[in-house]
């Protein structure tokens, strides 16, 4: 949607301000009609979700949330819009002077069907002191995440991994998120994010490694499986962030889903990550399939896609818009 925060995260190089221009690109604050527009390109092409998060905009209020929700089920009423993060659903009630539940039920009501469980990084507050010093601590991003469940609202459950952080870190988040699961059921599938170091504001200044190793990322793929067994069924593999190579090894290692085929992912490239283009539904089911996986078209709440859906996903033409057609597989 846009790329403007005023928030001072040090690993978001995907966030612009106005002296930031060399970071992969000027800002961009997409209007309602263009976000409009985008939504029913994708639709056309057999999405099943429209997937919307970004910074803190200085200018945006919860009323700006709620205008963009019902601007996507307005242009596309099938679609489900899986949107904003518990940071943005926090600072969206504090703009209105409501609480998070009552924020959460309008949101709902202008066609909100889903959150992401991105701000989260690392779920201790002794690494966000420094990594996201002025962004909600741990307690309240569990506290957005509760009460959205208990709302009815489903969340995925991610953490970013390979900055600052230590193993006792990572054990912590994946234990936080397991108990807020077996308190609420609420989260979809769980999404290890391994960090992108290279425009990264905190690796630029020298205060952070390289990224996890490939060995550490596998592993956290394989702890997490191991941990949320019985709690959280899907653990999800980023091929954005590690690309053909690094699925295949993550299949091995309890991997169960592939995500969305995203068509144009700024997040991760603008960090330097060079696998965020397209992958089209068929190559993502040559994948699975040359691992000896069956593939399985997937709607955001883990059913099947329609076969109408899947049709018009798999003649779509290739065009670069940011939605998701989602894959899992057995």
């Amino acid at each position: 949607m846009y790329s403007i925060c005023y928030f001072k995260c040090q690993f978001y190089a995907f966030s612009k301000g106005k002296l930031s221009e060399n970071l992969r690109g000027r800002p961009y604050d997409l209007g309602l009609d263009e976000i409009a527009g985008r939504v029913r390109e994708a639709w056309e092409r057999g999405a099943t979700e429209v997937c919307m998060q970004g910074g803190i905009h200085p200018s945006y209020t919860g009323a700006t949330y709620l205008s963009i929700c019902r601007a996507v089920k307005k242009a596309a009423p099938g679609i489900h819009v899986h949107a904003f993060s518990p940071l943005e659903v926090f600072q969206g009630a504090k703009t209105l002077g409501v609480s998070i539940v009552d924020f959460l039920a309008e949101l709902k009501g202008a066609g909100l069907g889903m959150l992401p469980g991105t701000a989260a990084e690392i779920l201790d507050d002794e690494v966000r002191a420094v990594l996201c010093p002025d962004k909600i601590n741990t307690a309240q991003w569990l506290e957005v995440m509760g009460t959205a469940h208990r709302a009815g609202l489903r969340s995925t459950a991610t953490v970013m991994f390979g900055h600052i952080d230590r193993y006792d870190h990572w054990t912590r988040h994946i234990m936080r998120i397991r108990d807020l699961q077996s308190e609420t059921g609420g989260f979809t599938e769980f999404v290890p994010l391994p960090f992108v170091h290279m425009e990264a504001p905190i690796y630029l200044k020298g205060r952070s490694r390289r990224g996890p190793t490939f060995r550490e990322t596998v592993l956290m793929h394989a702890v997490a499986r191991l941990s949320l067994h019985e709690r959280i069924a899907n653990v999800q593999v980023s091929w954005v962030k590690l690309g053909e190579a690094g699925i295949r090894a993550c299949l091995k290692a309890g991997v169960n889903d592939l995500g969305g085929t995203l068509m144009d992912e700024t997040i991760s490239r603008s960090a330097g990550a060079s696998h965020g283009h397209e992958m089209t539904p068929q190559a993502m089911e040559a994948l699975i399939l040359g691992a000896g996986r069956v593939p399985r078209l997937r709607t955001t709440l883990y059913t099947d896609a329609s076969s109408e859906r899947r049709s018009a996903a798999f003649c779509a033409a290739a065009r670069r818009k940011e939605v998701f057609v989602e894959h899992s597989f057995g």
